[in-house]
């Protein structure tokens, strides 16, 4: 079994309305790949592309909601909307579970009801930024390299009391470090290490060891440019690379995966889409036991869903 923390098919479905999730051609996430490679539970982010207008992005936001439950949720009778543990024990053997996330504040904006409104449509997890500023935090390509907004602050307090993860993944270091002070279920939804590729989306070693402290999570990622700093075209092997630097960090009970598929134009060698999971399952096989494995792939995420 697999859990995915996060992958962008809903940006996707939503910029091009031809495309079905049943066999759009450009997508690397489909129902049919998601059976084939055994992924138990598929994140999927809402994420609200910067050429929208800040006046139209909750709107797009809900738009993206309603193709997640009318092209998908509906559509397909063995994919199940899940929110909590509870929801994912109740899946059959042969259904998947889907969770929605919301990869940018910008679709709130000022707004706490906003937030509360996706929040009870389903949305389990949010990242606060993508890579700018918002009203809530600077984002890792923020010159400026600001913090937590006051209005962050209530953003990650009403999170924790409703009990649904942060997401690092995006934010500048001084707002990461503002989130590691006040949030109670925090986690890098794809986000890999900066010591073996050194991209200002990648987590240094201190911030690794916060999130291990904290209870968190870091689901490693498939993008080239996160894996690999090297001329070579990144592999499964620097998947590897990544995921062992973490255990070593102490983080074995605190790491899974968060391909981005369908968040990249280029992909890795092996790894090209989500029926490509077979390949990392095998990898993996030859170097960890099975209950690591195990971990890895799919128990650990499940184990940190703070409801």
């Amino acid at each position: 079994m697999i859990f995915d923390a996060h992958c962008d098919a809903l940006m996707k479905l939503w910029m091009d309305r031809s495309l079905s999730f049943q066999d759009g051609k450009s997508l690397h996430v489909t129902f049919p790949s998601l059976l084939e490679a055994k992924i138990k539970v598929q994140c999927f982010a809402i994420y609200i592309p910067e050429t929208v207008p800040e006046e139209a992005r909750f709107t797009i936001a809900l738009e993206m909601i309603d193709i997640f439950f009318e092209q998908m949720i509906e559509r397909f009778p063995m994919l199940k909307f899940v929110r909590s543990k509870r929801d994912i024990d109740a899946l059959e053997e042969n259904e998947i579970g889907a969770m929605l996330t919301l990869e940018g504040c910008d679709a709130i904006g000022t707004s706490l009801v906003k937030l509360k409104t996706l929040l009870r449509l389903g949305v389990s997890s949010v990242g606060l930024t993508w890579n700018w500023s918002n009203a809530v935090a600077d984002g890792s390509w923020e010159v400026r390299g600001a913090g937590l907004t006051e209005f962050g602050k209530q953003v990650v307090r009403h999170l924790n009391e409703a009990k649904r993860w942060v997401d690092v993944s995006h934010l500048s270091e001084k707002a990461f470090w503002d989130v590691m002070e006040i949030a109670q279920f925090p986690i890098a939804s794809h986000s890999n290490t900066y010591r073996f590729c050194p991209h200002p989306r990648n987590l240094r070693d201190e911030q690794i060891r916060a999130l291990i402290e904290k209870n968190g999570m870091i689901g490693i990622t498939f993008v080239p440019y996160f894996l690999t700093k090297e001329k070579e075209k990144a592999a499964i092997s620097d998947v590897l690379r990544h995921l062992e630097h973490i255990c070593s960090l102490g983080g074995a009970r605190h790491v899974g995966f968060g391909s981005d598929f369908d968040g990249m134009e280029e992909t890795a060698k092996g790894l090209e889409n989500a029926r490509c999971y077979t390949n990392l399952v095998n990898e993996l096989q030859k170097h960890y036991s099975e209950d690591e494995v195990e971990r890895f792939l799919f128990r650990n995420f499940y184990d940190h869903l703070p409801q």
